[in-house]
């Protein structure tokens, strides 16, 4: 019987021991949408983002008048997560964990049945992710390439100042979100570089 509780002991030690090193945290238990990180700091790009809430799509988007698309022609698909969007409605702003999801995909024209315009491929060019996470520092940018997880851009990347000065509400493109655009307004919680942003564009 010693001999019996001793072993029990040993494998609990052991079970403990495996766990502690499991190489994925989530961000919390209870949130299947938390952000979950390697232990290496690198993000895991959510499988099942395309399940989440839809918010826009842009066609060969780019914020350089220098940039020249012509032959690269790709939309992007903004997907967040269920509980930042519910929260936003109720308040116009984006709380902790919130997480966006950018996909970019080929526009093809020539296929099936289709004469004229341009429609979404299956093939995936870019996917990148847009989080707000207190615990790491606030908001910030992973870039992906074919695998699961991404590394963490650097703060001096153009995608930080770009958004903090632009951004419609806390660093995001909600001016590009046409659902949300009016929430935002609602609870006047419009950033001041986009109102000045407003100003200055033509027809306004």
């Amino acid at each position: 019987m010693k001999r019996f509780w001793l072993l029990l002991g040993v494998a609990a030690f052991l079970f403990a021991i495996a766990g502690s090193r499991s190489p994925v945290t989530a961000g919390s238990s209870s949130n299947s949408n938390a952000p979950v990180y390697t232990a290496d700091g690198k993000l895991v790009f959510p499988p099942n983002y395309r399940e989440w809430v839809y918010l826009t799509t842009g066609l060969d988007m780019d914020y350089s008048p220098t940039v020249n698309l012509a032959d690269h022609s790709m939309f992007d698909n903004v997907f967040v997560n269920p509980e930042s969007y519910k929260a936003f409605l109720a308040t116009g702003k984006w709380p902790d964990k919130t997480i966006f999801a950018l996909e970019g995909r080929v526009a093809g024209s020539k296929g099936s049945i289709n004469k004229g315009g341009h429609y979404q491929t299956t093939e995936i060019m870019s996917r990148s992710i847009h989080i707000k996470d207190e615990s790491r520092g606030g908001w910030a940018f992973y870039g992906f390439g074919d695998g699961p997880n991404g590394d963490r851009f650097q703060p001096t990347a153009a995608c930080y100042s770009c958004h903090m000065d632009h951004g419609a509400v806390d660093t995001t493109f909600v001016q590009f979100y046409p659902t949300l655009l009016d929430i935002a307004k609602q609870n006047g919680t419009f950033s001041a570089g986009y109102l000045k942003d407003e100003q200055a564009a033509p027809n306004k």
